[in-house]
């Protein structure tokens, strides 16, 4: 794509040259403010996400603001004040209502609100939006609107935002097929992994096997040499990590630690150290775990994924925090941690439970579990087995990934150079093509803070 030829220099920072038919524009020449304060059973709930402005997501913090929010119309452009939230704004195509922290823009007639969409979202914006705030600490500070509406704009004349609008459209639809594509492989991979490990912590890893039926509907058959025990037959202990807070954690502590968010957030089969550390004074009754014990999240907010296990495979001191559930055995370590990990054993954690906000697990219910035993020179060999399957899977799954990332980078890079005039679009067919919309994906998803209901009617717009 080839630049323009009359480019002009602008003396703005974020936008330092521009095609010289194009104007620069005020925010408060382009929009005004809308700050009506409406309920949430007049209007429905809105999140404010990077994907754009979407119908209140079912994870979403939900609060009791009542009639403490702000309008949005359709058309409207919402932004997320607080520099935690950068990149969560959009041209909502609904009405509805939003948290006081949102601030929520009006465009004026001579703008498309596609093109507004492009060029708000973009990184170079984002950047200057956040710039312009001000807060206590350097990462989360508010951007008012009093702050934002001196910023500059490029504004192109409005058949040129059409055009903008048509090319960017395309490309876009382009590079989210791409990624779909991706995802699908990561998907497919995953499930790949997932069945692999699911066969042989039942059949084994030999295709000329002898099964008989387990009489357990949730493990089905398994090798003739195997028995079904309970897991609290096969343990040697199982008991509850101590209490580590969130301020026990010491960045040069004197003792590595691991709390039971980390099993969902920070490892997925096992780990050989933590990257959190505490000092040992500060833990009452401290429980220290040994190589080969396995690791269960008491808690979790899915019920499909309560009681999540890892397997320490380190050999320095390490201590279990609150609500981990820790289990001593005989046993090939990795072996049982991938039985335990498996479909089968997950449905029995997950039975009887309830889609509430917060599942519990017990001690009881971990050691109530039936797991599929074979010899411990099979266990070992299947371990051997799906270390290096996994492994390759995991490598695979990085590289699409990776591939994720850049497609993403070249998305952002493209709308970013196309709305602030740097590529000339104006006279590039649009071929027809297929309208791809970006992939859902809950880490490109998250909610405004509900909670925070901060008014800012109380400022002066000077």
């Amino acid at each position: 794509m080839a630049g323009y030829t009359d480019m002009v220099e602008t003396g703005v920072s974020w936008i330092p040259k521009l095609p010289e038919h194009w104007k620069l524009r005020k925010i408060d020449a382009l929009f005004t403010e809308r700050k009506t304060k409406v309920s949430d059973t007049d209007y429905a709930p809105l999140s404010v996400t990077k994907k754009g402005i979407l119908p209140q997501l079912e994870h979403a913090a939900k609060s009791n603001d009542g009639d403490n929010r702000k309008l949005v119309k359709a058309g409207d452009f919402v932004i997320n004040s607080r520099s935690d939230r950068k990149g969560s704004c959009g041209v909502s195509s609904l009405d509805g209502s939003v948290s006081l922290i949102n601030l929520v823009l009006t465009p004026r007639s001579e703008l498309n609100s596609e093109f507004i969409h492009y060029l708000l979202r973009n990184y170079r914006f984002s950047e200057e939006y956040y710039r312009n705030g001000r807060g206590i600490v350097a990462d989360l500070w508010t951007t008012r609107y009093s702050e934002m509406r001196t910023i500059q704009l490029p504004v192109p004349p409005r058949a040129e935002q059409d055009q903008i609008v048509r090319f960017l459209d395309w490309k876009v639809s382009e590079i989210n097929k791409l990624i779909g594509i991706r995802r699908r492989e990561i998907r497919e991979l995953e499930e790949l992994k997932k069945s692999t490990i699911n066969r042989a912590v039942t059949t084994g890893v030999h295709s000329e096997t002898t099964l008989k039926d387990s009489g357990i509907k949730w493990i089905g058959k398994i090798l003739n040499s195997w028995e079904v025990l309970k897991f609290k037959t096969i343990a040697d202990s199982i008991s509850k990590g101590s209490g580590i807070t969130k301020d026990d954690v010491i960045a040069d502590g004197n003792i590595q630690c691991i709390r039971y968010g980390e099993i969902y957030s920070k490892y997925d089969y096992g780990f050989e150290e933590t990257s959190t550390r505490t000092n040992l004074e500060r833990v009452k009754s401290p429980k220290f775990i040994s190589y080969g014990d396995i690791l269960f999240a008491g808690t979790g907010e899915l019920v499909d994924e309560i009681g999540k296990n890892i397997v320490y495979l380190g050999k320095d001191k390490c201590l279990a925090g609150g609500d981990i559930i820790v289990a001593s055995h005989s046993q090939d370590a990795k072996f049982l941690n991938y039985a335990l990990n498996s479909t089968y054993a997950q449905n029995q954690k997950s039975f009887g439970k309830f889609k509430l906000k917060v599942v519990h697990i017990k001690p009881g219910e971990i050691g109530d579990i039936l797991v599929a035993l074979p010899p411990l020179a099979e266990q070992r060999e299947i371990a051997a087995y799906l270390d290096s399957f996994c492994a390759g899977i995991d490598n695979a799954i990085q590289l699409s990934e990776e591939k994720i990332e850049t497609l993403k980078e070249l998305k952002s890079v493209t709308i970013s150079d196309v709305v602030t005039g740097k590529v000339d679009v104006r006279n590039i067919p649009i071929p027809e093509y297929d309208h791809v919309n970006e992939t859902a994906d809950d880490a490109d998803c998250e909610e405004d803070e509900e909670s925070d209901t901060e008014d800012f009617d109380g400022e002066e717009d000077a």
